[in-house]
Formats: C-alpha cells, structure tokens, sequence
C-alpha cells in the first residue's frame, strides 16, 4: 500500500501540473469576490471563510474525474478488479484517494493563507479556515472517489461527477464554513462544528471506499 501510494502521488505531481491547475482556479475564484462585492474590508474579512471553503471545493473538484481513468485506460483497473479481493479493493481506492489529496488539494491549503490575507480575514479566521480544510477536504476526495467511479465507464463523464459530488458535499462545506466563522464570531462556537466536520471525514473515510468499489465493479462487469 505505501508502493500503491508514492507511485500515484508521483503520477498525480507529474500528471499535467494538476496541482498548479487547482491553485490557479482557487485564486481566481477568490481573486473575483473583491470585484462583486465592493472594496468593504467589513464585508470581506465576515465572507472571507466561507469563499476559502468554496473556491478549495471548487479547485479539489477540477481532477476528480480522472481518479480511475488512467487505470482504466491501461488496463491496470481490470487487473485490480481481477486479481483484489472484495476487501483488498476498498483499501486500493483508499489510497489512491490518500494519493490524490496529496499531490492536488494539499497544496491548496498552503496557499489558502496567502488568499486569506486578500480577504482581508483575520490572523485567527486564517487558522481557523485553514484548520477545517485540512480536517474537511479529505471528505470531499472520498465522496469525489465515487463519483468518479460511477462515471469512470461513461464518455464525458466529468460534468456528472460534479453533479454527483456536490449536493453530499453540502454537509462538508456547512460545518466546516460554521467551525470557520465559529473561530471569529464570538457568539458562535467552533468546537461543535469542528467536531462535526472530522466525523464526516472519518464516516466517509469508510463508506466513499466501499462505495466505489462496488461502482468499480459494477461499471467492469
């Protein structure tokens, strides 16, 4: 599994600079807030968590759809399907999720910093924001992992597998948008939301898996 894992994270660095792609995006929809809402700091620095929250699930979406393409496309998913077994495939597609957070939405979360400060957000909000994207995009990647494979068999399928990720998205994008603010608002509590949040990961940590592979096998039979 530590082989499976270095050598997808390797693939996804070299794989058409698709973490340079999701940054590009994550800046460019933060980059536009500004210029709709008017240059009140006010404004920005309350809407400023919950644009780092969108524009990192917009940006953490851009590759999704290309999680089992390339093993499909050589083959390499019809031997793992083949020669896995029913427990063994889970763990597979575990990884390569693992692979896939790392080499494309981690780097997000280095900059997430740097766009806080565009927005004018404060020291506190910017460790907030970027303390539940790094407890909360895992679980956007586990959902995407069976979007993906729904979609892996379907020509253009990268369109669905949006549509698919992100009304379940939704609860992520909530609660981690709620611990976010719940850092700087004094009413608000950041605790409870927080918690919320790194137990939807852990849910689907367990369930995104198993849920693709069975749509891994699905879609090879």
């Amino acid at each position: 599994m530590l082989a499976l894992y270095i050598r997808e994270v390797r693939l996804g660095i070299r794989a058409g600079g698709g973490a340079l792609v999701g940054i590009l995006f994550f800046l460019a929809v933060v980059a536009v807030v500004p210029f709709g809402v008017g240059p009140d700091l006010d404004l920005l620095s309350r809407i400023g968590p919950a644009m780092l929250w969108i524009g990192a699930l917009l940006a953490s979406l851009l590759g999704l759809d290309r999680l089992f393409q390339g093993d499909r496309d050589d083959g390499s998913l019809d031997l793992m399907l083949m020669a896995g077994s029913r427990h063994m495939t889970p763990v597979t597609v575990f990884v390569k999720c693992l692979a896939y957070w790392t080499a494309s939405v981690a780097p997000l979360l280095a900059v997430s910093p740097l766009l806080g400060l565009f927005m004018n957000v404060s020291p506190a909000g910017i460790g907030a924001a970027t303390l539940t994207l790094l407890v909360g995009t895992p679980a956007i990647t586990f959902i995407g992992a069976v979007g993906a494979a729904v979609a892996v068999a379907l020509p253009r399928g990268g369109l669905l597998v949006s549509v698919l990720i992100l009304p379940l998205a939704i609860p992520v994008l909530i609660f981690g948008v709620s611990a976010s603010y719940g850092a700087i608002a004094e009413p608000d509590p950041f605790l409870p939301p927080f918690l919320i949040l790194a137990a939807l990961t852990l849910f689907f940590a367990v369930i995104g898996p198993v849920a693709a592979a069975v749509a891994l096998r699905w879609s090879g039979d």
